[in-house]
């Protein structure tokens, strides 16, 4: 096989696990087409995600160690911040732009039929270490069960320099358990 132009998806296990095997070739523009069909093969179930209960530590701070998904659509969003609001207005303190940042999350998941409820993963990216247990707080106030899994990072420097948080996230929309 080439290392560029094509791709080779295989899936399985052994036969005492009674597991199916694809296997895919597929060249150039096909790649992308040949993943989706083998995906469909090996993940035939519907729903949407489990949301795993984590240790008293993490509900309070507003996340899951763990969430299985199964079936759905899954989303994964672009990193995005706050900077301004949607009159145009600049948004320069941290918490307005952690929730204009959820705010445009959440526009872009109503777009693609879901919900701030169906992220299942998150990394947040923050400017300052001491801004995380604000980030905590504001992300509780919007996720009041079913917690996301969540990274929180501290970055020296964002592409836009008046950027004070980022967030990216996967969501899975579709039928829970």
């Amino acid at each position: 096989m080439r290392a560029c132009g094509s791709l080779e998806l295989v899936f399985g296990c052994s036969r005492r696990a009674n597991t199916h095997l694809a296997r895919v070739r597929a060249p150039g523009l096909l790649a992308a087409a040949a993943l989706v069909a083998a995906h469909s093969l090996v993940s035939a179930n519907v729903g949407a995600a489990e949301f795993i209960e984590g240790t008293e530590r993490m509900k309070v701070r507003a996340y899951s160690p763990a969430v299985i998904t199964d079936g759905g659509r899954i989303v994964w969003l672009a990193g995005m911040g706050g900077i301004a609001g949607a009159d145009g207005k600049p948004i320069t303190d941290f918490a307005g732009q952690t929730r204009q940042a959820f705010r445009n999350i959440e526009a872009t998941l109503k777009k693609a039929g879901g919900t701030l409820a169906d992220i299942v993963t998150m990394t947040v990216f923050i400017r300052n270490q001491a801004d995380g247990d604000e980030f905590v707080k504001i992300r509780a106030e919007i996720f009041k069960s079913g917690f996301p899994a969540s990274a929180l990072i501290t970055a020296k420097d964002f592409a836009v320099p008046q950027l004070l948080v980022e967030i990216q996230a996967i969501a899975v929309i579709g039928e829970r358990n």
